[in-house]
């Protein structure tokens, strides 16, 4: 009996390995998302469209402090982004490595609404991927 014990628990270590590691791929995956999606919403604003940042304190001379700073990485466009970039998740598939048999997530939408010659040769499609992708 005391075999079986010792096959239990390598048993649950393995499998918890196993887990830990399809975890920390599928966070990785949706932060380099997250990342790609963020950059390139930000790559197609004008670099010259700014925007006014200030308090709304009012100076003891009755004046404003306002300040201009480029829109593009601006914490109101930031958020604005960020709210949308969830439902894009839809648009990426799961790739297995097959000399690391690590999962990536890859796009599999073009980004212009144009089709393109994606190639989707041993990507995985799928909605259960899509949201687990978009709530990690």
């Amino acid at each position: 009996m005391k075999g079986w014990g010792w096959l239990a628990l390598l048993l649950g270590v393995l499998l918890g390995t196993a887990w830990a590691r399809r975890s920390q791929d599928l966070h990785c995956g949706a932060c380099r998302a997250l990342v790609d999606e963020l950059e390139w919403e930000i790559a197609r604003v004008d670099p010259k469209k700014t925007i006014q940042m200030g308090s709304f304190r009012i100076n003891p001379d009755g004046s404003q402090s306002v300040v201009e700073v480029p829109y593009a990485r601006s914490e109101a466009h930031l958020t604005e982004l960020l709210e949308e970039v969830c439902d894009r998740m839809k648009e990426y598939g799961e790739q297995i490595d097959p000399s690391t048999h690590r999962k990536n997530y890859v796009r599999v939408v073009s980004r212009n609404g144009e089709s393109s010659e994606l190639d989707l040769q041993g990507i995985r499609i799928d909605s259960d991927i899509s949201g687990t992708l978009k709530f990690a």
